[in-house]
């Protein structure tokens, strides 16, 4: 078995971190790399993310996190919160990146700075919105893998008051809406739920091949 499928194997959504073990600073960097590398479409990344470790804050969000302890007890948590307003102003930035990074001229990269601005102009705010908090899930999962690879557990949790948690961070003002978090440390011993075994569906439900 691949080391990967072993690290998968590994993790699981931790219910009860350790408090007192904290992620290094060295780990903790491998981890916001990963996330920055993460895939998304036209490598656009239209969202923040915001890795929270101020205690106060978070007792703020576990509140608005019906109480689960995760909020307070893993070593960081990490929002992903995706961009309302995306649009021409976002593209002009990351064409300006694409050029600055790679060496090539603003206008020979017109046709794709066209096609994008033309494809998020077509869309519904609703849908604009939707399309943006898709991506904080790429590099959810992308952090996931990360977390596993390094022995560090992460649970991914849709289990919060998203409208409570803007308001407590300021989002509303920022343009930004938070889509799925993420809390990262290390499992307590007494987290029984490190011992059930993995359910996942079997090839054959899961994979058609055709």
């Amino acid at each position: 078995m691949s080391t990967l499928l072993e690290n998968l194997n590994w993790r699981y959504a931790t219910k009860k971190f350790d408090a007192t073990k904290k992620i290094s600073s060295e780990d903790l960097n491998t981890l916001k790399e990963a996330v920055r590398l993460s895939a998304s479409s036209y490598g656009l990344q239209p969202y923040k993310v915001v890795i929270v470790e101020n205690a106060e804050i978070r007792e703020q969000l576990k509140a608005a996190a019906y109480g689960q302890t995760q909020i307070t007890d893993a070593s960081q948590l990490f929002i992903f919160a995706n961009d309302l307003n995306v649009g021409a102003e976002s593209v002009d930035a990351y064409i300006k990146n694409i050029s600055e990074t790679r060496g090539v001229p603003a206008d020979a990269l017109a046709g794709f700075s066209d096609m994008m601005k033309g494809t998020i102009a077509n869309l519904s705010s609703e849908n604009k919105n939707i399309w943006t908090a898709k991506q904080t899930y790429i590099a959810l999962g992308t952090l996931l893998s990360a977390a596993s690879e390094l022995k560090i557990d992460a649970t991914p949790m849709e289990g919060f008051n998203a409208a409570a948690f803007n308001e407590i961070l300021g989002f509303d003002k920022l343009g930004l809406n938070a889509s799925v978090i993420a809390t990262v440390g290390y499992r307590h011993g007494e987290d029984d739920t490190q011992h059930y075994k993995k359910v996942r569906k079997s090839h054959e439900e899961l994979f058609i091949t055709i």
